[in-house]
C-alpha cells in the first residue's frame, strides 16, 4: 500500500487488536512502533510527508485514528501519552470492523451536530465560567487541524529562535538552569538543563531538529556520543519524527538512555502550557426530560 493511500480508517481495528494484546494500555511510541512493525512500513515510508504541513502522513493519520477511536469512546487517554482499550472497545472487537467504522462515523455526526449547536448557543449569549467545558477542535483532516498549522509555523522559525522555543518550553515543564549554548562544534548538543524532581535533581543534555522528515538512528547516536558523561539523560526534539531504528536507539540495552520529542508530542506539550496555542472554550448543554416532574400536575 502506497503510503499516499492510507486512511486513518486503516488503522482503527489493528489498534484495537494491539491494546488487546499489550493488556489493555500503551504509549503512543508502543501503538506506532507496533504499527510500524505490522504495515512493514520503512524509513522512506515514515519519512514521507503532507507536502502542505510538513507533518508526517503515516504517524499524523495514526494520531488522528486514535482521536476518532477516543471520540466513540473506544478508547480513552487519562494520561499523557498513555491510552487505554475501553470495555466498549473490547466489545467492538467482537463486533468486527464494518460495527466499528459505523459506530466511529456515528459518533463523528453527532459530534459536530453538537458543535454546531453549542457554537450557536454562545454566539447568543455569554456563558457563564461555570458552564464552560473544553471541546477539541472539530473533527475534521482538512488545513483546520491546530496540529498542522503549529507545525507549520514551528518549521518556519529560524533554528536559533526554536531552540529559545524549546528552552521556553523545558523551563515551563519543570527545567531549571536551562541554557542554549549556540555551539556548532558541540557533537549536536544545543544546551542543557536540569530537571528537579522532588528531591532528586537530573542533568539533561537537549538537541532541537526543526525538520520536516524523520530523525535518523545515526543523528541519535552521534548525540549520545557527543553526551557521554556530561549528563544524566539527554532529550531531542523535534517538528518532523523519529525513524523506527532511531527510536530503538534511542533505549538500545547498555546505552543511556534518550528521550525523544516528536511533532505530535511537542504540540501537544505546547497546547498543554498554552505556549503560542490559545484554547476556546465552549459551551456544551445536555438536555434530557424529567417525566417524573409532570406527574404531580395529574
Amino acid at each position: 500500500m502506497k503510503v499516499q493511500n492510507l486512511r486513518k480508517d486503516d488503522f482503527y481495528l489493528p489498534i484495537l487488536r494491539l491494546l488487546e494484546a499489550l493488556g489493555g494500555s500503551a504509549s503512543i511510541e508502543e501503538i506506532e512502533q507496533r504499527l510500524v512493525d505490522e504495515f512493514a512500513f520503512n524509513d522512506a515510508d515514515l519519512a514521507e510527508t503532507h507536502e502542505r504541513s510538513g507533518s508526517p502522513i503515516i504517524l499524523n493519520r495514526i494520531a488522528w485514528a486514535r482521536s476518532y477511536l477516543k471520540l466513540a469512546g473506544f478508547l480513552a487517554n487519562e494520561r499523557r501519552g498513555v491510552w487505554l482499550l475501553t470495555e466498549s472497545g473490547r466489545l467492538a472487537l467482537a463486533e468486527g470492523e464494518a460495527a466499528i467504522h459505523s459506530r466511529i462515523s456515528a459518533a463523528v455526526r453527532e459530534y459536530n451536530t453538537r458543535r454546531k449547536a453549542a457554537s450557536e448557543a454562545s454566539a447568543a449569549e455569554e456563558a457563564s465560567p461555570d458552564e464552560l467545558s473544553f471541546e477539541p477542535a472539530a473533527m475534521t483532516e482538512d488545513a483546520g487541524d491546530w496540529r498542522e498549522q503549529l507545525l507549520t509555523a514551528l518549521k518556519a522559525m529560524d533554528p536559533t529562535a526554536f531552540e529559545r522555543l524549546s528552552q521556553r518550553l523545558l523551563r515551563e515543564s519543570g527545567f531549571v538552569k536551562v541554557e542554549v549554548t549556540g555551539k556548532s562544534s558541540d557533537g549536536g548538543i544545543d544546551g542543557v538543563g536540569v530537571l528537579r524532581m522532588n528531591l532528586i535533581s537530573f542533568q539533561v543534555l537537549f538537541q532541537c531538529k526543526r525538520y520536516a522528515g524523520a530523525v535518523s538512528s545515526p543523528i541519535v547516536r552521534d548525540f549520545r556520543g557527543a553526551m557521554q558523561g556530561r549528563a544524566d539523560k539527554g532529550l531531542i526534539i523535534t517538528t518532523g519524527s523519529f525513524t523506527a531504528d532511531a527510536r530503538r536507539e534511542a533505549t538500545r540495552d547498555g546505552a543511556p538512555a534518550i528521550d525523544l520529542v516528536d511533532g505530535e508530542l511537542l504540540c501537544d506539550l505546547l497546547k498543554e502550557r498554552r505556549l503560542g496555542v490559545t484554547v476556546r472554550e465552549v459551551r456544551s448543554e445536555e438536555v434530557s426530560v424529567d417525566r417524573l416532574f409532570f406527574q404531580q400536575f395529574n
